[in-house]
């Protein structure tokens, strides 16, 4: 038996409404949603493909691509937008040669923007596996990131 049946073996009840669980349990176990596991969900629960995929890509919970070791979140909420995370997310985006929502080839970084992460008066605000850094500006980030980069060393 797959992990993804003993996901599914959790919700013996075949309910729509366990739909949003599934997919949270498929994700904390595999890092993202695959196309094959979007596939049995849908026919677990007798739903097409494609109303499964809308709904998880309406939520900006749920990633279609595994995240990082390192999981790099930019705030985009109003106060760090105001306060220049557009600058730390180009710096971020050059120092890792990625893009939001890629992951580097070491499979060591990912960056992913976010909505607000409720530290509106410390932006620019950053986390890295959810440890947040407030105040963050090019010479702070550089050392973030020469940090994590120096844990795989």
């Amino acid at each position: 038996m797959s992990r993804l049946d003993e996901i599914l073996e959790r919700y013996p009840f075949v309910q729509r409404d366990n739909l949003i669980p599934i997919l949270q349990d498929i994700q904390d176990e595999f890092g993202c949603l695959t196309e094959e596991a979007i596939v049995k969900v849908g026919k677990y629960l007798s739903l097409p493909t494609a109303k499964i995929y809308g709904l998880a890509s309406f939520y900006h919970h749920f990633r279609f691509v595994k995240k990082g070791k390192y999981h790099i979140k930019v705030c985009n909420g109003t106060s760090c937008h105001a306060n220049g995370n557009t600058i730390i997310l180009n710096e971020l985006e050059k120092s890792l040669d990625i893009k939001s929502d890629e992951i580097t080839r070491d499979g060591n970084f990912s960056i992913e923007e976010s909505s607000c992460m409720a530290s509106c008066g410390y932006g620019p605000v950053i986390s890295v596996n959810d440890r947040h850094y407030t105040n963050v500006d090019i010479e702070k980030l550089a050392e973030i990131i020469d940090y994590y980069k120096n844990m795989e060393e």
